[in-house]
């Protein structure tokens, strides 16, 4: 019985009073929020779809994970940019140093060759650009899924890459929650 007795005295969380404890817990908590706020808004973003300029990719009202950091871009790649002072999501067409040609009968081509691929609808509004166009250094060319709505590359030009947010990794569809 004389041994329980001296390791209960000897045990030093039993000497700690109650208060440090639940300082050792706001730290680590702290701690942890700290690390959730670097990581949302420095290395990942979480941000809702307005719209459905990239329907049926992404639809309105849909959740998109992205990262950041990305510093490869290629072609295909769905991405969140900046233009005219708004965000926007679109799809990379190609890259700087290429010549995109978009023609009134809704076909685009990329150095000669025809776009191909999924999209649903066909680009008709060949928009304020005179092509066929060059993608300047340090720009790519962005087309939205849904090619009637002209808020991508057709209306901005080329974007900058310093003007692209971060690429999607993933969508989680909130829609109807």
């Amino acid at each position: 019985m004389r041994k329980n007795d001296d390791r209960l005295r000897n045990n030093p969380e039993k000497d700690q009073p109650l208060w440090k404890g639940y300082v050792h817990l706001l730290i680590r908590a702290g701690i942890f929020i700290v690390i959730i706020a670097v990581l949302f808004t420095q290395i990942l973003f979480l941000k809702r779809v307005n719209g459905n300029d990239m329907f049926p990719s992404l639809k309105d009202g849909d959740l998109v994970l992205g990262f950041r950091l990305e510093s490869t871009l290629r072609s295909g790649d769905v991405v969140l940019y900046q233009a005219d002072g708004s965000l926007h999501f679109g799809r990379i067409l190609t890259l700087s140093g290429n010549t995109v040609e978009i023609s009134g009968n809704g076909s685009v081509q990329v150095n000669g060759v025809t776009e191909s691929g999924e999209i649903l609808f066909s680009t008709d509004d060949p928009g304020m650009l005179t092509y066929p166009y060059t993608v300047p250094e340090g720009s790519v060319f962005i087309l939205n899924d849904d090619r009637m709505e002209t808020g991508d590359s057709r209306i901005y030009g080329a974007i900058p890459i310093k003007s692209i947010k971060g690429k999607v990794l993933t969508l989680l569809r909130r829609r109807g929650i």
